[in-house]
This record gives C-alpha cells, structure tokens and sequence, in this order.
C-alpha cells in the first residue's frame, strides 16, 4: 500500500529510507536557557522511522529566538544537550537535521530586556506574541541595518557550525510562516530602498548570503530551506508572489541545494490563506533539485503527488504528533491516532501529549 512512499530517496547526501518526512513542528520542551531536554530525546527517537526528521524550529540566537521553551543552537551547553537527540535518532536508523530560525518581528521585546525585535524594516506583526507573562500584543520592530544583517548572517554559520559539532545530518534554513527570512522575502513587511529592498532579486539577498553561510559549512547537498508560497503568513504577504518564490527558487538552484521544502495553502492549514495559488510549479520549473511538500496531507494525496511527480517526498506535521510510528500505520493503512488536548499538548512544556503517545501495536 502507497508504495511510492516507501521508496528510498536521495535528499541531497542524504539518503531517505522513505519518503515520509517529519515536519518541523515547534514543542515548546525545552528547559531553561533554551537547552534541549531529555524528554526530547524521547520524542525524536520514537519517530526516527521517519524518512528524515526535520527537528523544530531552532533559535541561532537570543535576538532571535521569542518561543517559551523552544530550543537553541547558539552556545556549548545546548550543542551539547541536542547531541542525545542525534545519538538516539541515528541508533534507531533514522536522519535529523536541524531547522535554523530567526523569528525576526515575532519576537517579543519582553525576551529582549525590553528591546525592539529586529525585522526587515520597522513594522509590527499582527495578533499577540505568546510571553512568558501571558499574551501580549507584538511590537514595532527596528529595521535591521547593515551591520545587523552581517552579525545575523554570523549568528547562522556558528549555529551551522554547532549542529554539525552536535551530530545532525544537515540543516534547513527556515524561511518561512513569517519569520525573519520571511519578512525580507515580502513587500508587506520589507519596506526598504537599500540592496536589501525593493526587487526581488534585493528582497532575496539575506536568504542568499545566509544560505552561502550555511552551505561552507556544511556543503550544499546537506543544506535546505523551507518556504511559505502560501499567501498571508502572520502579517507577511506580497501582491506578486510568483515573482519573488521564483527568485527564491533561482537561489536554491544556484546554491545546489539538497532540497527544498514547500510549507503551502491546505483545507486546515496553520499558517496562511486557503484560497490562494500554490507555487510548486513555478519553483519546480527553476530548482531542479528534490521537491518536499507540506499541505495538510492525507496518506493517499500525498502518494498520488509522489507518484506523479509533482513532488519527491511529502512532510507530515501534526500525524506525527499523535502517531510516532507514523510510517507504519500508513503502510498497512491503519487508522491514525487523534491528537488530544489540542492546542494545549501542542506547545505548552507539560508532559501530556508529548511523549505519552502509543505506537500502533500496543494502541487499542
């Protein structure tokens, strides 16, 4: 059964047993200081079966991470605590990068002694930030100078450089859901008449040089990106979006990249509009490298877009929350587990709905 996702695949230098992906998906688990905890551990090993794990969102730095309880990359002692993960994925037979993000305007300047969040231009997300004191509305942002995009573009290399030293098989640059990456992509939120502004061929020059950082250290074919095509993400939008994910797509070509992932519209989707054009033909007709796609799917759309080839590999989200065997129960076409205390379990640092999930065998 769906046999085209039990197809072994070559992501770049990484070879996929399947084509069945986690998709990242922030937790909220962390412990102090933003070191990855040992319920982690836990959480990554019980779903290795995964084709490749792309871990959750990861902060490369303090600016730059505005997440309760979501993990970092930026210093030893974290580097350090993510290695278990690795360690334990890798026993299990499995492949993890890790996903480098910078949340830009998202941040909340309470995570900031009380600074402006750093953001493409001086604007303000829409909604309320989630604070360690409760739910605050965003603030305005400073516009990042040139002096900040050079430290920024820093900060990912030595977060590269960390998750090399911490045994990951590669990264993925998060470019997308609105944060920093994303913020610079779209007019709604890059306001700017610098070389960073205006064209795109401007808009995408941070994602270029910071994915030039990433690949001289790691190598383009272990280096990745995922992208939002999807419309409004909180507050980042743009009126020509297939101008600016086609540039987009000709700096992944360029860069070699040894995939790319699609985070696009979908009938429940997280982030952005439902009703708005996907843009996997437009990329897919410049980037010619291995297609990852991310649209609320089910078992039999997602092999239906594998075996056409509209794509190579399909990421799974919130399936794999509630379904650590995930793989499994899709290849005997077994009911998948519901997700129970939502949105609670999702991103709060409790127990409940993290690690406590039954693998198919036992369920029941």
């Amino acid at each position: 059964m769906h046999e085209a996702l039990f197809q072994p695949i070559k992501l770049g230098a990484i070879d996929a047993a399947n084509r069945i992906l986690m998709a990242p998906l922030t937790r909220g688990r962390a412990d102090a200081g933003a070191v990855p905890s040992a319920r982690m551990v836990e959480y990554y090993r019980q779903r290795a079966s995964a084709g490749l794990i792309l871990s959750e969102a990861t902060g490369i730095s303090v600016e730059g991470l505005g997440w309760h309880a979501a993990p970092g990359i930026w210093n030893d002692a974290q580097t350090q605590a993510w290695k278990p993960v690795t360690e334990a994925v890798h026993a299990e037979g499995g492949k993890i990068v890790l996903q480098l993000w910078h949340m830009g305007r998202i941040v909340h300047s309470d995570y900031l002694d009380g600074n402006p969040p750093v953001s493409a231009s001086a604007t303000t997300a829409p909604d309320h930030a989630h604070t360690p004191t409760g739910r605050k509305p965003h603030v305005q942002a400073r516009a990042a100078t040139l002096e900040d995009i050079d430290r920024i573009v820093a900060d990912y290399a030595n977060a590269a450089r960390n998750a090399k030293e911490a045994g990951f098989d590669g990264v993925q640059l998060h470019g997308a859901n609105g944060y920093l990456i994303d913020q610079f992509l779209r007019l709604s939120s890059n306001l700017r008449d610098d070389d960073y502004g205006g064209s795109p061929a401007n808009r995408v020059r941070l994602m270029d040089r910071v994915l030039g950082a990433l690949v001289d250290v790691w190598g383009a074919d272990r280096v990745s990106i995922r992208l939002s095509p999807n419309g409004d993400s909180q507050g980042c939008d743009d009126p020509d979006p297939a101008a600016i994910f086609s540039e987009a797509a000709r700096v992944c070509q360029k860069h070699g990249l040894g995939f790319v992932e699609l985070r696009q519209p979908g009938p429940t989707g997280t982030f952005g509009r439902t009703d708005v054009p996907k843009q996997d033909g437009v990329i897919r007709s410049i980037y010619t490298g291995p297609l990852v796609l991310n649209s609320d799917y089910t078992a039999a759309e997602a092999e239906a877009d594998v075996q056409s080839g509209r794509c190579e590999a399909i990421s799974f989200g919130r399936p794999f929350i509630s379904n650590p065997d995930l793989p499994a129960r899709i290849r005997v076409g077994a009911d998948l587990a519901p997700n129970v205390n939502v949105p609670q379990s999702w991103y709060l640092p409790i127990a409940e709905g993290y690690i406590d999930y039954p693998p198919m065998e036992t369920a029941g």
